[in-house]
């Protein structure tokens, strides 16, 4: 029988289409049902009745190192076509992240459906600081699945 263990959270995977890029944090995966309270008049006893009401999904944020590189290729083609609309609905896609084991296969796999990149923010700059230049991307997105 196999021994099961907690993983850790530093070993994961994020692809947006058919880009896949390295990040160091990616938050707001969460799954959330709004609550509906509901009392008939009619009713006998006096509180309200609670149902399950429309699915809400946080924005995902995802931060990642600035590289001397081609990388910023992906922001730069996101810019073009999120705020000066160019290229139509080309710019929504399915944004995946997974989890990983030891032997780098996927453990736990979401995937963020018709998501599109809403709030680029840049590194700030200090000329006292040693650390690295990090930028973030928020993404939007309709819904959120656990993939098998």
């Amino acid at each position: 029988m196999a021994e099961s263990y907690a993983l850790p959270k530093f070993h994961f995977a994020v692809s947006f289409g058919d880009s896949k890029f390295n990040c160091t944090e990616v938050s707001g995966l969460d799954f959330e049902r709004e609550v509906i309270e509901y009392r008939a008049g009619a009713d006998p006893e006096y509180h309200k009745s609670k149902q399950p009401g429309l699915s809400k999904y946080s924005n995902i944020t995802i931060k990642r190192g600035t590289f001397a590189d081609k990388s910023l290729e992906f922001y730069k083609q996101w810019i073009k076509t999120v705020y000066f609309q160019e290229g139509g609905d080309k710019f929504r896609g399915d944004l995946t992240i997974s989890l990983l084991d030891e032997n780098h296969e996927p453990v736990v796999t979401w995937k963020a459906q018709s998501a599109y990149i809403t709030k680029i923010q840049s590194t700030d700059l200090k000329a006292d600081g040693n650390e690295i230049a990090i930028e973030t991307a928020e993404f939007v997105h309709e819904k959120l699945a656990l993939v098998e």
